[in-house]
């Protein structure tokens, strides 16, 4: 970014203040939000402390809260002891053994349901299973499952014995599952024969053995589930059925209490260049923050059934949907499918079904659900639905106003969530029995957040929608600890932009009148035009926002008077028109996006397509379509894609 500012040019102006019965009954109110922040300004440390010997059960109490000592390596109540999965399952125990844990749903409509009791009895079996295999504290267990009820066993159970996990996503290449076992020095894999995934089976265990046969010297065993029935290969005297290591074990396994700073689990992300980044997470430090937000964020309540649609393979399916949730003792909801199979309201099935009160998902998928039209929804009974929310990209307005009208009824809160796998948890958000929402803004940092928007030199950016770097000025207990076996790319990737006087987080965000902060997109795509700074997320959401429009992605091609062109490519509501009235329609579409936003942000090129390059987790692929729009041989890896053929249509191929 220049030393000129970021400019915004979205304009929103809708606002939905709570509802008065929702604010009568919320977790939070304003009084108590006050409070709060008005705390966590006095002293910090003493806001946190608070919070971690209120929230958390410790086996023996920290007396020291935050250390700077190595900052900006911080460390949280360092000398306390705590176990994850005991502040998940046995905490519940005496008071509510029998509630429903986890409702799972398989692609192919086969169910299950446990207990607290029972998935505390499932974790242990595996816990003394892994135990005599040789793993315990410390050792690392890279997990490669799918979105099936055991993928959290597996990550409970390496908590239980201080065995630290690695979950890799089901949908990842071999290749990509290599890299990250020769990272972590894992020395057990546990996976499945395989997934079901879009009316398919995705073949893990086959892809497990050829990561491993690639190099993966410190793997000793392999644990494998039977989910799909399909035959696999079993190398003796290294792999074992699931079902055989667990057959003999008991029910119970003592919990290996770890420091609060122990590692809990490592979880890559991709960097921009070079090899994923193993990032470091805590236990005590990041237990309390994914705790903390599943309560004030979605409001809890004892009665609640929550479903978070993440896979556990991503850094919002460890907080809200393995860890936080139980936590809190709530109740969750696990699928592991696609939400397209048998046809686009499968989500909207199972909410109807299992009576989903709360539900988190991706606005990829708000915006593909919306592409198929208000009937599909309309078809079911979404009338216990009390409160939705966002995750994982920023949320175009029209999309957020369909999921609020259409999916709510207009009668449940949106919250829109900013957080990244760095910080652990959520941490820019609506608090539903306080805070007015504005379709598209994350709204105001959470207690003891300092976030802020600064601009090249560090000064705050104080010009109403002006943008600039998004940053957090003070530690917070759920933040990333390091990169594993790497702290100065740990140092470099978030610290060094500001000389180590905050975190900055990548994406560019400005603020409006009212404080809002609304992200703007990465810092890596943000769009010089014509000497305009512009965030992608604007032009997007003003594409998105015409009714012919489902789905759109932007990014810049070099342009040799501009600087940057701005290339669009589109996904339609409805059959994508060919020749001349493809032409039209593009032209069209140019047209309003400068209406909207200002000629500055009008399209050079519009591509429309059926689709665009996502992974099977519902992220869009934008270095590649970086790479197509400039007219670059693709280099990176396709694999993971959810749908492949749709790179000849994105080259104008089809």
């Amino acid at each position: 970014m220049s030393r000129d500012n970021l400019d915004s040019i979205l304009r929103e102006d809708r606002k939905f203040p709570p509802d008065a019965g929702f604010i009568g009954k919320a977790r939070i109110n304003r009084v108590a939000l006050s409070a709060m922040q008005a705390h966590a300004e006095r002293n910090l440390e003493e806001f946190w402390a608070g919070l971690a010997r209120e929230e958390l059960s410790w086996h023996r109490p920290f007396s020291e809260v935050l250390d700077r000592g190595q900052a900006p390596n911080f460390r949280w109540f360092a000398d306390g002891e705590l176990n994850a999965s005991w502040n998940c399952l046995d905490v519940h125990l005496a008071t509510h053994a029998e509630r429903t844990a986890i409702l799972f749903e398989g692609e192919p409509g086969d169910s299950r349901r446990l207990t607290y009791r029972e998935l505390h009895g499932e974790v242990c079996r595996l816990a003394n299973g892994l135990k005599a295999l040789g793993i315990g504290s410390g050792d690392r267990v890279v997990i490669y499952m799918p979105m099936v009820p055991e993928a959290v066993i597996a990550m409970q159970a390496c908590a239980r014995i201080g065995a630290v996990h690695s979950v890799v996503f089901g949908g990842f290449s071999a290749h990509s599952l290599r890299d990250r076992i020769q990272d972590t020095g894992a020395r057990l894999v546990i996976t499945a024969d395989g997934g079901h995934r879009g009316g398919k089976v995705i073949e893990l265990k086959a892809a497990a053995d050829k990561a491993v046969a690639d190099g993966c010297d410190t793997v000793e065993a392999m644990v494998v589930l039977r989910r799909t029935g399909a035959p696999v290969a079993m190398q003796p005297g290294r792999d074992t059925w699931w079902s055989d290591l667990v057959a003999d074990q008991p029910d119970q396994c003592p919990p290996v209490f770890v420091g609060a700073e122990h590692p809990l689990f490592l979880l890559y992300t991709s960097g921009s260049t070079g090899k994923p980044k193993g990032i470091q997470h805590s236990t005590g430090g990041y237990l309390l923050g994914a705790k903390l937000t599943t309560k004030w964020v979605f409001d809890l309540r004892e009665d609640d059934v929550f479903w978070c649609t993440a896979d556990v393979g991503w850094i919002t399916g460890h907080s809200y949907v393995c860890y936080g949730p139980l936590a809190a003792g709530a109740t969750i909801v696990m699928y592991e499918g696609a939400p397209s199979v048998p046809d686009g309201g499968r989500f909207w099935s199972i909410c109807e079904r299992l009576g989903v009160t709360v539900f988190y998902t991706a606005p990829t998928a708000i915006r593909a659900l919306m592409k198929l039209g208000d009937d599909i929804p309309a078809r079911h009974d979404l009338s216990r639905l009390r409160l939705l929310g966002t995750v994982g990209e920023p949320i175009n307005p029209e999309a957020w106003m369909w999921y609020r009208d259409v999916i709510g009824g207009g009668r449940c809160p949106v919250v829109d969530t900013w957080w990244q796998t760095e910080t652990g948890a959520i941490m820019i958000s609506p608090l539903p029995g306080v805070t007015s929402t504005k379709p598209g803004s994350c709204t105001l940092p959470l207690p003891g957040v300092f976030a802020d928007i600064v601009d090249e030199s560090g000064e705050p950016v104080t010009d109403e929608n002006k943008g600039g770097y998004l940053v957090i000025r003070e530690p917070w207990p759920s933040m990333a600890r390091t990169i594993w076996g790497d702290n100065q790319r740990y140092l470099d990737t978030y610290w060094a932009r500001f000389d180590g006087r905050f975190y900055t987080a990548g994406d560019s965000a400005h603020r409006d009148r009212d404080g809002y902060f609304w992200i703007m997109g990465r810092i890596d795509d943000v769009l010089n035009v014509a000497g305009h700074r512009l965030g992608t997320m604007e032009v997007e959401s003003a594409l998105v926002a015409h009714p012919r429009v489902a789905e759109a992605a932007v990014v810049g091609r070099p342009h040799e008077i501009k600087g940057e062109a701005i290339f669009a490519y589109v996904v339609l509501r409805g059959d994508r028109p060919m020749g001349a009235a493809a032409a039209a329609l593009t032209e069209e579409l140019r047209a309003w996006v400068a209406e909207e936003l200002g000629a500055i942000a009008r399209p050079d090129d519009i591509r429309l397509t059926d689709n665009l390059p996502k992974t099977r987790s519902g992220k869009i692929m934008r270095r590649l379509l970086r790479s197509i729009a400039r007219g670059e041989e693709i280099s990176q890896d396709t694999s993971t894609l959810e749908n492949p053929s749709i790179l000849d249509q994105l080259r104008g191929e089809g």
